[in-house]
């Protein structure tokens, strides 16, 4: 997973990346194809808010949180990204039982 940082209005400091991608490396362990994810954070008056869009086994990712503190922030996006990547490893898992069982015919008594 690769990960790309931007800040508005802030400067990204290294303890704050670090959080970041140790927060982030989190979501390897559901084995989905996680490209790169583009994490976005930015500070408004007094609302700290990051946003995370990518690509996961070709279909889009994008979750958008606000609180008073970026770590908090950074807290709640890693959880709503965790909820739609088990979300969709839950679409991608096959939960039918498989066909391997083959009704037998019944043996005739001759």
């Amino acid at each position: 997973m690769n990960l790309r940082m931007t800040g508005r209005h802030l400067k990204i400091t290294p303890a704050l990346r670090e959080y970041v991608e140790t927060r982030f490396a989190r979501l390897d362990r559901y084995g989905l194809d996680l490209g790169s994810l583009q994490v976005v954070m930015g500070v408004e008056k007094l609302n700290h808010t990051a946003e995370v869009i990518g690509l996961v086994n070709g279909k889009t990712l994008q979750a958008k949180t606000s609180t008073r503190e970026m770590y908090a922030t950074i807290d709640d996006l890693v959880d709503r990204v965790d909820a739609q990547l088990r979300k969709q490893k839950g679409r991608s898992v096959n939960h039918k039982p498989s066909k391997s069982r083959k009704l037998k015919k019944p043996e005739s008594e001759d």
